[in-house]
């Protein structure tokens, strides 16, 4: 819903109801994760429903078109699976062999009366999580939603799903699930029984962007910074050295800050703005700054961890980190020297291959052409928002 949630908002403000598909669970090569959405909204003076974003990159659109023009006038909730068929590949528009579900529900202010609400948590980089009821046995609970956003004591939740054991099943589900970032779909029974089924309910998670910090103030950091922020992280760049550590010379980074790199890690963690998503890429190869920072890094729950460096100092640098008291497993972690080999030489070429390794670490890739490849392209693993 990201994605589209500007159209979205205007056509909910002006009450004009749309009609939304949204991706609520995948299977095989699929070619859009859970939570990618498409609006079917009215034209403008007669014109034929606007159409904005997509579920599968153009391969199920135009049924998913003619489904959410028909259910932005019926309002009546609909969740259909698109795949492949054994006796045509092409009856129903998924040629790349994937299987999704795509739910499709009218939006408008009575049926979603959060949503700017929600859209202002999101601009604001609040945390909050929505969940929708997509499958039922009961169809009047078909598309009730619950709006949950993190608090001290207790999460605080709008809405209802009708039955209180369901309502607080997927309340507490749905918390854990936005600490990770992460939109999937959840199955229960009807009323919320935990090993039931009957009951599916699409969790979608809308947390900050994740975290890159990018450690050492020099030319490569720059082009680091610049293809994180493409990427859809939240750019920091460290080093202790104010001459380097400027925002001028790192115009895409979203704060350049002047710090030891290990203390500022520290303070972030202690801040509890670091988790699970963060990838920390550290660029100075020198031992002074890298060793301490990669001694804490390697002890955290991060997504990755990578250090720049020739295989001389890469062998220095664990001989210092054993010393340190880093374990073998934590170092097993460390993604040193980094990147992948692409043969990258100049910042820009680096910076790629960087990139290429964290998108392999997140799902799961091998790193290699898919040519010398067998079996799926997209690799299983919860979408992390």
């Amino acid at each position: 819903m990201r994605d589209v949630l500007d159209e979205l908002l205007a056509w909910w403000r002006e009450g004009r109801p749309v009609g939304m598909g949204t991706v609520v669970a995948t299977f095989r090569s699929a070619p859009r994760p859970p939570g990618a959405a498409m609006l079917v909204g009215p034209g403008d003076d007669g014109a034929p429903p606007v159409a904005v974003g997509s579920v599968s990159g153009g391969c199920v659109e135009g049924a998913v078109y003619d489904l959410a023009s028909e259910v932005a006038t019926t309002g009546t909730p609909v969740l259909e699976r698109y795949g492949i068929s054994d006796d045509d590949a092409f009856a129903v528009g998924l040629t790349c062999g994937g299987i999704l579900d795509v739910f499709v529900e009218r939006v408008d202010r009575t049926s979603f009366p959060d949503l700017d609400e929600v859209a202002a948590d999101i601009a604001a980089g609040r945390p909050v999580a929505v969940a929708t009821v997509v499958e039922h046995p009961d169809e009047r609970v078909l598309g009730r939603r619950l709006v949950i956003r993190p608090g001290e004591a207790a999460a605080r939740v709008s809405g209802s799903l009708g039955a209180e054991r369901l309502t607080d099943a997927v309340t507490d589900d749905a918390v854990g699930l936005l600490a990770g970032g992460l939109s999937e779909t959840l199955t229960y029974g009807p009323r919320g029984e935990r090993r039931g089924e009957g009951c599916r309910v699409f969790v979608s998670s809308h947390a900050p962007r994740p975290r890159m910090l990018v450690f050492g103030a020099i030319d490569f950091a720059a082009a680091t910074a610049r293809i994180g922020s493409f990427l859809g992280y939240r750019v920091t760049v460290c080093d202790a050295r104010p001459v380097f550590a400027t925002a001028t010379r790192f115009p895409d980074a979203d704060e350049v800050v002047t710090d030891w790199p290990h203390r500022y890690l520290a303070a972030e963690v202690d801040a509890g703005r670091i988790d699970g998503r963060t990838v920390v890429c550290v660029l100075t190869h020198d031992p002074k700054f890298d060793v301490p920072v990669l001694d804490l890094a390697l002890g955290l729950d991060l997504a990755y961890v990578g250090a720049m460096g020739s295989r001389r100092t890469h062998d220095d640098r664990l001989a210092r980190l054993r010393e340190a008291g880093v374990s073998d497993d934590a170092l097993a972690r460390l993604h040193s020297p980094i990147g992948l080999d692409l043969g990258s030489r100049t910042p820009e070429e680096t910076a790629v291959s960087i990139a290429a390794e964290i998108v392999s670490a997140r799902w799961g890739g091998s790193g290699r052409a898919l040519t010398t490849t067998d079996g799926r392209i997209h690799h299983e693993g919860a979408h992390r928002d």
